[in-house]
């Protein structure tokens, strides 16, 4: 909860209203540190609720639930703040991505079983973090030049958003193929049991059929 009511606040950050905006880069330091903060506390209290076993239902739906919220708020966010990096198209990708996966998560849900994440969706965690903090900083700084060594956190930031968006892109196929997966699976099992209480049914039919005694003529 304490992730969802500061999206407000990383909103505000990213905007032109912003009191520290077009200095010397403050506000894309502070919205940075801020993001960085928000992202490391999901973490943190799944570690903490795991530890103090108090893993809860309201916490299993709020949690993805800040953590989508957040993403998806700091891309549109980025689209009026960094045009020149964070395109709609790509937000469209990233977003439409977390509607896909809950969907199929949901469905999976009242077939009775699960999508686990897999190592491609925590990839995608990642580089939808670094991301969003290389397309913030490249607002102020095109690269950073620390003695002879130079950052170019231009083209980070262009190589991290256009990174994020593939990985999304990998990410949904790859739900879906499990998804599918499972589904059928699920499918091909339920047939099974059906047609095993058919052939249970039709031989108890067969067994009572022989068993009753048959009339005969006086």
């Amino acid at each position: 909860m304490g992730r969802i009511f500061c999206i407000p606040v990383l909103i505000w950050m990213l905007s032109p209203r912003f009191p520290h905006g077009g200095f010397h880069g403050e506000q894309e330091v502070i919205a940075s540190l801020f993001f960085i903060l928000l992202s490391i506390s999901d973490g943190v209290d799944g570690y903490l609720a795991r530890l103090r076993g108090q893993i809860t239902t309201m916490g299993m739906l709020l949690d993805p639930l800040a953590d989508k919220l957040l993403i998806a708020s700091a891309y549109v966010a980025l689209v009026e703040f960094n045009p020149h990096v964070v395109k709609a198209w790509i937000v469209i990708v990233v977003i439409g991505r977390e509607f896909l996966v809950s969907g199929l998560r949901s469905i999976a849900s009242t077939e009775g079983f699960t999508i686990e994440a897999s190592d491609v969706g925590k990839l995608k965690t990642v580089t939808q973090i670094v991301s969003v903090v290389a397309a913030t900083l490249d607002h102020a700084w095109y690269s950073w030049h620390i003695g002879w060594f130079v950052i170019p956190v231009d083209l980070f930031a262009i190589v991290g958003i256009y990174y994020t968006a593939a990985v999304s892109i990998v990410s949904a196929i790859d739900y879906f193929v499990a998804f599918w997966r499972r589904i059928d699976k699920a499918a091909e099992t339920q047939r099974t049991r059906e047609n095993k209480m058919v052939l249970s049914r039709r031989k108890k039919k067969n067994n009572t059929t022989a068993a009753a005694p048959t009339a005969t003529q006086p």
